[in-house]
Order: C-alpha cells, then sequence, then structure tokens
C-alpha cells in the first residue's frame, strides 16, 4: 500500500435542515469566516500533505466542482466521483474506488464529512494509517470528540487501550473524520446505496477499530443557527 496522501471528503447529502439556503447551494459551499466549510478541509488537508482529494457529490454537484477547479488553487489534485442520487457514505466509497485506488492497488485514505469544521491536525493519522495498511483485514481508525448538546449519549466506547467498542463507557461521538481502507469495500457494487454504520458496527464488533479522542474546534454544521453561530466566531478570530 502506498503512504497515506489521498483523501476523501463527503460532499453528497442534500443538507436538508439547512434549508432553504441548501436550496440553490450545496451544504459544503456555504460559508463561514469568509470561505465555504469544504475549503477549509481541503486547506488542511493540503498543510498535512495530502496530494489527492476525491470529492463525491450529487445535489448541484456541478456547482462543487465549478467553484474549486482541479484543486490547483490548493496545491492538490481534486478529483470528482458523481453520483446521479446520493449513494450515503459506504456507496459513495465503493462508487469512488476507482479515484481511491491506483492500479488496483489496496489503499488506506483519510476521510471526513464536507459539513464538519474543524481544527484537527490530519498528519497525526499518518502512524494509525501504516499500522492499518499492514493488517491482514482491513480495518478503520475513528476520531472521535466529547459528546455535543444535540448528541448526548455518543455512538461508541473509546477504550484505555485504544480500540473502540460497542457498549460500556465513556462513550464519544464519532467526529465524521477517520481513516478507511479501500479492502473493505471491495464488494460492494458501484452504485448500490449503502450507509457506513453497518462497517462500523460490524469492524468495531470484530476489534479491528481504532480510535483516539480529539477536543479542539468542531462543529457539525447541521441549520442556519449552527452557521451563523460558526461563521460569528470565525470571523472574531480574525478579528
Amino acid at each position: 500500500m502506498t503512504n497515506l496522501n489521498k483523501a476523501m471528503i463527503f460532499a453528497a447529502g442534500r443538507g436538508d435542515r439547512m434549508r432553504p439556503l441548501t436550496d440553490t447551494c450545496p451544504k459544503p459551499l456555504l460559508k463561514v469566516g469568509g470561505k465555504a466549510l469544504i475549503e477549509w478541509q481541503i486547506e488542511r488537508l493540503a498543510r498535512a500533505g495530502f496530494a489527492v482529494i476525491v470529492i463525491n457529490h450529487a445535489w448541484l454537484g456541478a456547482q462543487i466542482e465549478q467553484a474549486l477547479g482541479d484543486g490547483s488553487r490548493f496545491g492538490v489534485e481534486l478529483r470528482y466521483s458523481a453520483e446521479h442520487e446520493a449513494l450515503e457514505t459506504a456507496g459513495g466509497i465503493a462508487q469512488a474506488l476507482p479515484l481511491l485506488e491506483e492500479a488496483g492497488k489496496p489503499q488506506v485514505f483519510a476521510a471526513v464529512a464536507g459539513d464538519v469544521y474543524a481544527d484537527f491536525d490530519y498528519s497525526t493519522l499518518r502512524a494509525h494509517a501504516a499500522r492499518l495498511a499492514d493488517a491482514e483485514e482491513p480495518g478503520m481508525h475513528l476520531v472521535m470528540v466529547p459528546n455535543p448538546a444535540f448528541h448526548p449519549n455518543g455512538d461508541f466506547v473509546l477504550a484505555s487501550d485504544g480500540t473502540l467498542a460497542l457498549d460500556g463507557a465513556p462513550r464519544y461521538t464519532f467526529g465524521s473524520i477517520g481513516l478507511y481502507d479501500t479492502r473493505m469495500f471491495r464488494d460492494l457494487a458501484p452504485g448500490t446505496r449503502r450507509a457506513l454504520t453497518p462497517y462500523y458496527r460490524e469492524a468495531i464488533a470484530g476489534r479491528r477499530v481504532t480510535g483516539e479522542l480529539y477536543d479542539g474546534p468542531w462543529e457539525n454544521v447541521g441549520t442556519p443557527a449552527q452557521l451563523e453561530a460558526l461563521d460569528r466566531q470565525l470571523i472574531a478570530q480574525s478579528a
């Protein structure tokens, strides 16, 4: 497997809770602090040394390609995986496999949701990626965050040895940032609509998933009120 130099940003969702803003603008292009949400992520990935970023899109996807271009102004190569209808996360990965792999070789890649704002240093994932690449079976590494007010019970347990578990405590929320192995999605036919949740649960049950706790700035921007609050915060920080 190659070094960790590829990432994927999930940008195919309709963003219903963000309407009416998303009726005419895809959610990842909504601006906070003077930049589109997705631009913050592209810049952080570029700073961390990622060379290729795959972006899947469905709703108003042409706007995303027009706004971001080939990636040269960010110092990266942007590749686009167009979906006629959103295929959900696992389906989106399966559809994008030819863009994530080179000559069909397995690839560990970083992935993040296009509507997440986080001041996360993606370069810290390299050691975990090397471990995943050497594993016999495909696994994951998930970045967890303290439980936000809208999700008080969390998603998974982060054990003291760094593995994730389905039951027990302490529970944290998946921050929509992770490492995945393309081998996990090869049996999923392109064009299949499939969520990632069953893959999480199966891999965690098989003790093939590690995690870490990130407690820096993080926001899952879901509503116009959240967007406005984050925009005010970022503008104040830059003043």
